[in-house]
Order: C-alpha cells, then sequence, then structure tokens
C-alpha cells in the first residue's frame, strides 16, 4: 500500500434531481488520477458523508474503488472498504490525550488506520509526543494531519523519529508546502481536484529536493487553496468543477448552502 504523494479526497456530485451522480464521481476519479495523483479518499469530510445514505455510501465507495482496482493506486476510506480506513479522532467528548491512544489501539479495523488528526474540528489537541505512540501503533499505518497551521508541536512531531513504514500526510492545504519541506510523505488535499498535476509536481519537488521548483509551485498554489476553503469545503471546489462541465451540478446537501464567491473563481 502506497501512503506518499498526493490523494485526492473526492467530492460527491449530485445531478439535477439530487442524486449521486456516480458516473461523473467516476469520471472525476479516473481524471485526478490520469493527472498523477497517487491514491483515492472516499467518503472523506469532502465526500459529505453525513449527508449520504447507507446505500449512497456504499455506491460511492464501490464506483472508487473500481477505479483504484483497474489503477492499482490506493483507496482510503473514511469508513468501511478501501485500502485504508481514515479515522477521526474522537470528536465533541474530547477524551484527553490518554483516552485518544488507548481508543485507536483498540479500534478494531480490517485494514490499516490513517487517523486524522484535525483538532479545530475535534475539540482535542495531541502533543508531539502522543502522536508519536499513535504513530508506532501496528494497526496504524498514517496520519492525516491538519491542525490548523505549523506550531511548535507540529515541528516537534515532524522532527522526532517516526516508524519506516509510518505516513505523515498534511491535510491542511494553504500550509502543504511548509509540511511537506519538513519532511511529509504527501497530502490528502482537496484542493488537488483543480490544478491535479501542479499540486503532484510540487509535491514530487520537495520530496526529491527540488527546493526551487517546490518552492515555486507552493507559492502558485497557496492562493488557489486559500480561495477554494473562503466557503465552507466543498462547496466553492464544486461550483468550480461544474463551472468546467465535470460534474453535473454544484449542488449540495444541508446543513451546506451552494458558494457566494464562484465568479471569483478560475475556471479554465
Amino acid at each position: 500500500m502506497n501512503l506518499t504523494g498526493v490523494f485526492v479526497p473526492l467530492i460527491t456530485p449530485f445531478d439535477a434531481e439530487g442524486d449521486v451522480a456516480l458516473d461523473a464521481l467516476e469520471a472525476l476519479a479516473e481524471r485526478v488520477l490520469r493527472d498523477g495523483a497517487s491514491g483515492l479518499v472516499a467518503l472523506g469530510t469532502t465526500g459529505e458523508p453525513g449527508s449520504l445514505t447507507a446505500a449512497e455510501q456504499q455506491a460511492v465507495v464501490e464506483t472508487v474503488a473500481r477505479v483504484c482496482q483497474a489503477r492499482e493506486v490506493t483507496l482510503v476510506v473514511g469508513g468501511n472498504g478501501g485500502d485504508a480506513r481514515l479515522s477521526l479522532v474522537p470528536p465533541f467528548v474530547r477524551p484527553g490525550e490518554a483516552g485518544v491512544l488507548e481508543y485507536f489501539r483498540q479500534l478494531e479495523s480490517p485494514v490499516p488506520l490513517v487517523v486524522y488528526h484535525v483538532p479545530y474540528r475535534t475539540g482535542q489537541s495531541l502533543s508531539a509526543e502522543t502522536l508519536r505512540k499513535i504513530a508506532e501503533l501496528p494497526n496504524v499505518a498514517g496520519i492525516k494531519y491538519a491542525a490548523g497551521g505549523i506550531d511548535d508541536e507540529t515541528m516537534l512531531f515532524l522532527s522526532g523519529e517516526l516508524p519506516d513504514d509510518f505516513a505523515v500526510l498534511g491535510g491542511d492545504d494553504p500550509f502543504i508546502a511548509p509540511m511537506l519541506a519538513l519532511g511529509a510523505h504527501g497530502g490528502i488535499l482537496a484542493s488537488a481536484h483543480l490544478e491535479t498535476a501542479k499540486f503532484v509536481a510540487m509535491t514530487d519537488a520537495w520530496r526529491t529536493g527540488d527546493l526551487t521548483t517546490g518552492r515555486r509551485l507552493g507559492r502558485e498554489l497557496v492562493g488557489l487553496s486559500k480561495a477554494l476553503f473562503a466557503e465552507p469545503n466543498p462547496t466553492v471546489i464544486k461550483a468550480v468543477l461544474h463551472a468546467r462541465g465535470e460534474i453535473p451540478t454544484p449542488g449540495v446537501r444541508l446543513p451546506l448552502l451552494a458558494a457566494k464567491m464562484v465568479e471569483q473563481m478560475p475556471v479554465s
């Protein structure tokens, strides 16, 4: 299983009747992989899983899995299925760092876990020491690290010793370049629905030591990422993909509302 490079957490497109547009989902998955993405994420936050029925979730996973299997790339799923399971740090209850560690120690899964650390959504911060302990768990293959920026704990975590088979994937799109500069293995990047090839080239540049290219593309792509997250994700991304003709509608489901800033976004 490869957990390096750019992973695109796919949106779930809807048709004019509000149903999941599986044909458009499959075409989008094919396109981002053609553009160089290392793998895909289904039913991540960007895919609006909380607004999908169980049958719709299954259909989404089956569709994306078919594409990944044909291309022999890694599929991470925010639930059951796939090569790895994206598993959120327990939200809302704030169990403390020891509780989070024990939760992942005992979490049963038929596939390896990619722990999703996003304290501004979960309300639970984790120290570098706890993150390293999570990395050492035998059922954990990687982490989607989205701490909202680069702070002291980020520096301590990435500068410390981690298992050779453990992957750090940046999850805050505007900060992916500095994360890669600090040693991250790649990213799970919603912004990479657009300019996929450039995100791939930037990631490859940092990982191969091409600092000039990495810095240039990092400066170029940070503005795109900030614009795409100017309204709740994935509303702006869907609006742009619709404007480009890649999905049938820009529709989202409640509690999300359609983006209002579409006219300011690049469509070509």
